[in-house]
């Protein structure tokens, strides 16, 4: 083999061995960025999920203060409603205890008591 050919043949070799160099060096940058694209997506995922937690407890805790504070107000209206219902029925049993007797007398002698009167 002539020394020309020779030299084609060794730069072609070492041409050769380069490019596969360069494709080693490139499948290895190739794993090294999808690594860290796999990183930054797996952090995106946990700090999203970091701030949709924060987001549901600050609506939660204003869910709840505005519940304590709507519900006060019906636990007023419902004190209030208890208390007059309470002033009725000692009112009634007032009336009761002072004209019950009266009453239990009137329907006694309504019953006792027998007037026939003839059918027109």
């Amino acid at each position: 083999m002539p020394i020309a050919a020779r030299e084609v043949v060794v730069n072609s070799a070492q041409n050769s061995a380069g490019i596969q160099t360069l494709l080693d060096a490139e499948r290895e940058a190739q794993k090294i960025v999808q690594k860290y694209r796999t990183k930054r997506v797996k952090d995106a995922r946990s700090e999203a999920q970091k701030e949709i937690e924060e987001y549901r407890s600050q609506k939660e805790a204003e869910f709840k203060a505005f519940e304590k504070e709507h519900s006060s107000g019906n636990q007023k209206a419902e004190e209030d409603a208890n208390k007059e219902a309470e002033a009725k029925v000692k009112e009634i049993k007032g009336i009761g205890s002072k004209t019950g007797s009266k009453v239990v007398d009137q329907l006694l002698a309504a019953v006792t008591d027998v007037n026939p009167k003839p059918l027109r």
